[in-house]
């Protein structure tokens, strides 16, 4: 049996046959703390906050987007769980795999979004209750995260929304899909990000980026920078809302809202300054 395994690699090599492609993406549920669910490529990685956050930890509710700064490379969150669940290590310090210094609260975080109504933000009633993985390789991975109906000044509203991540790019996709009944037959859609410690940013009709010191230095005071970015290709436009830099588009019910975003530490190794992470973002 051993000669004929021996055999069989032989012959797979020189057939130019290799071995299971290594991971440049994942996506998944976790139970183990707060019901999060975690999204990571090569350059960056994202958290949404799940139901048991609301109850049984910080109590909190919010749509927001939380970011992991890491050193591009490898994958590395299901690591940095596992070392502050199992071992005691914090997540929010970087022993060269990337930490947790930003700060979400009860915002849209680094690029989630939110209907508008009467000029300010509706956020969800509750966190994501479900979740569903639609497409997985290697390279790339699709899944969707479900808000169940809440209410917004008249209006009975749900959310799905559907994100994509691919290997080898800071950014990824969002398509957010509301369905509402009220008044109005269509709403604006505000995607955005909450501005922080503030020292340079660029925007335009279509997108925005800024560069802002890491603003969750409660463990770790020299955090470097952290630059974030919103791309929506149809926004009706741009706009500053509640502290937030928001894209907006007006839509109605049933229709998708479709933008990128994305975020860079300058620590991590691959852009340093203000200027390089503007012109990624102008790019994207």
């Amino acid at each position: 049996m051993k000669k004929t395994l021996c055999i069989l690699a032989a012959a797979l090599a020189l057939a130019g046959c290799k071995g299971p492609q290594e991971p440049k993406v994942m996506a998944r549920f976790v139970p183990e703390r707060a019901d999060d669910f975690i999204w990571e490529n090569d350059y960056v990685i994202y958290r949404a906050y799940g139901e048991t956050l609301e109850h049984d930890i910080d109590f909190l509710t919010s749509p927001g987007f939380d970011i992991w700064v890491k050193h591009p490379g490898t994958l590395v969150a299901d690591r940095l769980y596992k070392d502050e669940l199992e071992n005691g290590l914090s997540y929010h310090n970087d022993r060269g795999l990337g930490k947790d210094c930003y700060k979400v609260s009860k915002t849209l975080g680094g690029g989630a979004s939110s209907i508008v109504v009467a000029d300010s933000l509706r956020f969800p009633a509750t966190n994501y209750r479900s979740w569903e993985i639609l497409e997985q390789t290697p390279e790339k991975v699709v899944f969707v995260l479900h808000y169940p109906q809440w209410e917004a000044a008249g209006y009975e509203v749900s959310l799905d929304k559907k994100i994509t991540v691919e290997a080898g790019t800071h950014f990824c996709k969002a398509e957010d899909t509301y369905t509402f009944r009220g008044p109005e037959e269509k709403l604006f859609v505000a995607a955005g990000i909450i501005r922080h410690d503030i020292v340079a940013e660029i925007s335009e009709d279509d997108r925005f980026a800024i560069w802002e010191h890491a603003s969750d230095q409660s463990k770790e005071p020299e955090d470097g920078m952290i630059g974030l970015g919103l791309v929506m290709p149809d926004a009706d436009g741009a706009a500053l809302m509640e502290g937030h830099s928001v894209l907006c588009k007006e839509i109605a019910s049933g229709e998708t809202v479709t933008y990128w975003f994305g975020n860079c530490w300058s620590k991590g190794g691959d852009i340093a300054s203000a200027q390089e992470w503007f012109d990624l973002v102008e790019k994207q």
